[in-house]
């Protein structure tokens, strides 16, 4: 029997440096707008600094490198998709806007069948 082990190591510096990065973009947008009389270049200068300041914080942490690790493997992940010619990507288009009409048509009938059923046949109600 195969028990599979999920590792989490988190140390107290990681934690930390993502609570910091957190405290870096609370106090980034409360400069923002705090600083709304010191004029509009003030105000995004103190937003960008302290949102960059939070990235570079959060990309230092574990949690950062395995955001970037995964980020990495899915771009080499994307690049292995083939993708379909514009004839076939016309051509599937085209089936789904015409699967999508009988069915639309079909359950436009069959509303039309079920109340003619219900309220004409069964009911006796006439419009």
């Amino acid at each position: 029997m195969a028990t599979s082990q999920i590792e989490t190591i988190s140390t107290g510096a990681d934690k930390a440096k993502v609570g910091i990065a957190i405290a870096l973009v609370v106090a980034a947008l409360a400069g923002f707008y705090l600083l709304s009389k010191q004029g509009p270049l003030v105000q995004w200068s103190a937003l960008l600094v302290g949102l960059a300041a939070a990235v570079v914080a959060f990309f230092t942490s574990e949690s950062g490198r395995q955001l970037i690790a995964f980020g990495r493997d899915a771009w080499r992940e994307v690049r292995k998709v083939v993708w379909p010619a514009r004839k076939e990507a016309v051509q599937i288009t085209a089936y789904v806007f015409g699967f999508v009409l009988i069915m639309a048509l079909f359950l436009w009938l069959t509303d039309k069948t079920l109340e003619w059923v219900f309220y004409d046949l069964i009911l006796g109600w006439k419009k």
